[in-house]
C-alpha cells in the first residue's frame, strides 16, 4: 500500500473520532439542563443566596438591620449558602443598584455575575407599630437572578399583639420586638417548608367568607385552566396610607403564586417595564397602557387596581379597614376579562367577645384577595 494512502486512511479515522466525540458533546448538551432546572424549581437545590436589605413599605421608622440579621441567622442555621454582605454591597455599589423592594433585569444579571447569586431574598416590611398592643406585617419571597427571573416562593406574616389574649389577657403580647420575632419565625419556617418539599405551606385556617368580594365579574374570554403570564401593576393609591397601593400589588402577587398554570412577574421586572414606557397612572392604568405596557413585559394578562382606603388604626378598640377594586386586561382580546370590588372593617360580623374580629389590615387585605383569586379561577 502507497505511503500516501496510509496517511489519507490514517486521517479519515482520527477525523472520525473527532467528529463522534463533537456528536457525544451535542447530544449532552441537548439533553436536560439539571443546573437550570434546579434553580428554577428553588426546592432541595444547594442555591446561593443574597439577602437584601429590608425594604421599609410602614411608611414609619423600624429595626430594620435588626429584621434582616434575624432572617440570616435563621437561614444559616438551617444550612443555606448566603452571599457575603461585602460582595453584595459592592455589586450594588458598581452596578448603582438603588431600588431593593424587587428584582428588575439588569440587576438580576448584575448580582449574578458579580456576586455568584442563584437567587435573592426579598423582604418588605408593610407595618410596624410599637404602640400597644404593637402590630407587625412582613412579606418575603425567594426570586431567581440571571436570564429568567422567577419567584420561586414567596409568603407573609401580620400579627397584633392582641391576636390571642386569652383569659385575663395572660396571651397578650406588649413587647413588639416579641412580635416581630414571631412574624419572622413564621416566615422562615414556610421558606424552610418550602426548601424541603417545593412547596409553603397551606394556612390551616380559611379565610372567613366575609370576607369575599361584593361584586365580581369574569368574562368567558378568560379560561383559568389555560397557562398565562400575568403582571400585577401597583394599584393606584387612593388612601390616606403611604405605599397602600404597592401592598395591595403584592397581595395578589402572592395569592396568584398559588395558581401553577399562571407565571407571575417579577414586581421588579413590572416596575421597569412602567419606567421604561413611560407610564404615568394618574387615575389608574388606562386600555393603551395596559396594551404598551402587556407588549413590553410579554404579559398576556394585566391585573390593575385602586385602593381606596387602607388603615391599621392603633390601639385595643381599633378596626383596620381595606376598600379596594381590581380588574384584569386580556392582551388578545384587549378587553377586561374580570373585576372585583371588595371592602371590609376588622369587627363585621363580629357580635360576641369579639369573635372572628381581625385586628391587622394585612390579615384581613389577604383574606379578601384570596377570596377574589379563588372566585376568578374557579371552573364555570
Amino acid at each position: 500500500m502507497r505511503p500516501s494512502m496510509i496517511l489519507s486512511i490514517s486521517f479519515s479515522i482520527r477525523l472520525g473520532f473527532v467528529l463522534l466525540a463533537v456528536l457525544i458533546g451535542l447530544a449532552a448538551g441537548a439533553g436536560p439542563n439539571h443546573a437550570a432546572d434546579d434553580k428554577a424549581s428553588g426546592a432541595q437545590s444547594r442555591l446561593k443566596i443574597a439577602v437584601f436589605p429590608v425594604f421599609n413599605l410602614s411608611a414609619t421608622p423600624a429595626h430594620l438591620k435588626y429584621i434582616r440579621q434575624q432572617m440570616i441567622d435563621i437561614l444559616e442555621a438551617d444550612g443555606e449558602i448566603l452571599i457575603d454582605d461585602q460582595r453584595l454591597e459592592d455589586a450594588f455599589a458598581n452596578h448603582r443598584i438603588r431600588y431593593i423592594g424587587g428584582l428588575d433585569p439588569s440587576a438580576a444579571l448584575a448580582i449574578e455575575q458579580e456576586t455568584g447569586a442563584d437567587a435573592v431574598f426579598i423582604t418588605s416590611l408593610e407595618h410596624y407599630s410599637d404602640v400597644v398592643p404593637p402590630k407587625i406585617a412582613l412579606t418575603a419571597r425567594l426570586v431567581t437572578t440571571g436570564h429568567r427571573i422567577r419567584i420561586l416562593w414567596m409568603d407573609g406574616a401580620g400579627l397584633a399583639g392582641d391576636d390571642s389574649p386569652g383569659l385575663l389577657d395572660l396571651g397578650m403580647i406588649e413587647n413588639p420586638d416579641t412580635l416581630m420575632r414571631i412574624a419572622i419565625q413564621r416566615i422562615m419556617t414556610s421558606f424552610a417548608e418550602f426548601r424541603s418539599t417545593g412547596r409553603a405551606p397551606v394556612d390551616a385556617a380559611a379565610p372567613q367568607g366575609k370576607h369575599r368580594p361584593k361584586v365580581i365579574f369574569r368574562s368567558p374570554v378568560m379560561d383559568p385552566a389555560m397557562s398565562y403570564a400575568v403582571a400585577v401593576m401597583p394599584f393606584f393609591n387612593l388612601s390616606e396610607r403611604k405605599f397602600a397601593g404597592d401592598i395591595m400589588a403584592l397581595h395578589f402577587v402572592r395569592q396568584l403564586l398559588a395558581n401553577e398554570n399562571w407565571r407571575v412577574i417579577e414586581p421588579g421586572v413590572v416596575r421597569q417595564a412602567l419606567l421604561k414606557g413611560r407610564v404615568i397612572m394618574r387615575d389608574g392604568i388606562s386600555l393603551a397602557d395596559a396594551g404598551s405596557i402587556s407588549g413590553l413585559l410579554a404579559a398576556d394578562l394585566i391585573l390593575s387596581g385602586k385602593v381606596m382606603d387602607y388603615q391599621d388604626f392603633q390601639g385595643m378598640a381599633a378596626k383596620p379597614k381595606v376598600v379596594f377594586s381590581a380588574e384584569i386586561f386580556e392582551k388578545n382580546s384587549r378587553e377586561v376579562v374580570w373585576a372585583a370590588q371588595s371592602h371590609n372593617r376588622g369587627d363585621d360580623g363580629v357580635f360576641f367577645f369579639d369573635w372572628g374580629r381581625v385586628n391587622t389590615a394585612y390579615v384581613m387585605a389577604s383574606e379578601m384577595v384570596q377570596l377574589a383569586v379563588e372566585e376568578m379561577l374557579e371552573a364555570e
